[in-house]
């Protein structure tokens, strides 16, 4: 059940391996699931309950240790020896009186790893304040150093096959909002477009089938364009709304999210404008994006096509993506946004995500791309324009789009 070569991940594993080096790290202790499924291939939803995946810095194989009932899912997904997959018993789920970090601790102790320099992801979605004070007192004697994001700098530059997962992922991406857009119109509910878009991403191409998407769609409605992260109520469309719709197809646990803004009617005149004003920020980054660039320069470049319209955006622009779990599509490494002197390499990923908030509205447009030798490839191709939809709906027109 592998999705990639061995020999893949073991060059993966060599590549954090010599990241651990340069560290000073000896035993990695690895609990995000996107981490731990790019190195080792273990893949379900089981991140809800405390698992780990261990790299040892002179053993050349990662130990997986989890729940017992899932042991046999890191079997029959991962690349590693049946001896290598160690689970913990039932009773330390959600128990106030054990706690899985305590069998982890023993196990790294009897194994001989109890004295060493190890890392640890600190800061992230699954691993827990409780989790961390757990194995210092069961680890006296490790020096426990933050490795947050060290497996997560190594994924950043992606393999062909990683590529080609998200370019099918944009695919997918592409015919879910083609179906949130067509339902979309007066009559129908917001509930009624995301059930449109999940069929869609779960549905996939006649080719390949889509995955779950580590974001839910996102559509905010009316006012509500004024906040980017809100999902969907039961509310009704009305004529003259615009709604934004954001969201990520999924191939594989790989992403490729899209955004467009969508107007129900004639948009009024500032929309319109505001679209302009993106498209035109937009092609101008994409046309700085290539080998050699700082990230900085590209928010310069998006700074260089707003600021004549007097336009000012606090929050970044966006950021590298691909292999993740639910809560975010996002890798926590680079970002576009003054500061950041990541030099774009081949093979990076990006979300570029210029939305625009204000007080009562708001617009978003976004493009996922690929950085080439050259320049950079869209991993999605879908209209870089503000949809306007006819606010009556005509089942004969799959699409409802009248400019």
């Amino acid at each position: 059940m592998l999705t990639f070569d061995i020999l893949e991940y073991q060059e993966r594993l060599r590549n954090t391996k010599e990241r651990m080096a340069r560290e000073g790290i000896e035993v990695l202790l690895i609990t995000d699931p996107a981490n731990m499924n790019y190195l080792s291939g273990y893949d379900a939803w089981s991140f809800y309950v405390h698992q780990m995946l261990v790299v040892m810095i002179d053993e050349p194989q990662p130990i997986w240790i989890g729940r017992l009932m899932d042991a046999n899912g890191a079997k029959s997904t991962t690349w590693m020896y049946d001896e290598n997959i160690m689970s913990y018993p039932d009773y330390y789920v959600h128990s106030d009186q054990y706690h899985p970090m305590e069998f982890i601790a023993e196990i790294l102790t009897e194994i001989g790893h109890g004295n060493r320099r190890v890392g640890v992801e600190m800061d992230q979605y699954y691993f827990s304040a409780k989790a961390y004070v757990t194995l210092l007192r069961k680890l006296p004697n490790a020096t426990l150093k933050d490795a947050t994001s060290l497996v997560n700098w190594v994924r950043i530059k992606k393999s062909d096959q990683e590529i080609e997962f998200m370019r099918r992922a944009g695919k997918i991406a592409e015919a879910a909002m083609d179906a949130g857009v067509s339902a979309i119109h007066t009559g129908s509910r917001e509930n009624d477009a995301a059930a449109a878009i999940y069929y869609e991403l779960i549905k996939g191409t006649e080719d390949y089938g889509g995955d779950y998407p580590s974001i839910v769609p996102m559509l905010p409605t009316g006012e509500n364009t004024s906040t980017p992260h809100l999902t969907w109520s039961d509310h009704y469309f009305k004529e003259g709304n615009a709604v934004i719709i954001e969201l990520g197809g999924c191939y594989n646990r790989y992403h490729s999210p899209l955004a467009r803004t969508v107007s129900i009617g004639v948009p009024p005149e500032r929309l319109q404008r505001l679209a302009s004003i993106v498209r035109e920020g937009i092609e101008n980054v994409l046309e700085h994006a290539k080998p050699g660039v700082y990230l900085e320069e590209l928010e310069a470049a998006w700074r260089e096509s707003t600021r004549k319209y007097g336009i000012e955006k606090e929050s970044r622009l966006g950021y590298s993506m691909g292999l993740n779990y639910p809560p975010d599509w996002g890798e926590h490494t680079a970002s576009i946004r003054k500061g950041d002197k990541t030099v774009l390499e081949p093979n990076m990923t990006f979300h570029f995500i210029p939305g625009l908030w204000f007080e009562n509205d708001g617009i978003e447009m976004s493009e996922s791309f690929v950085i080439t030798e050259s320049g950079v490839e869209m991993l999605t191709d879908y209209p870089r324009e503000l949809i306007v939809t006819s606010p009556f709906h005509f089942p004969d027109d799959s699409s409802g789009i009248i400019s």
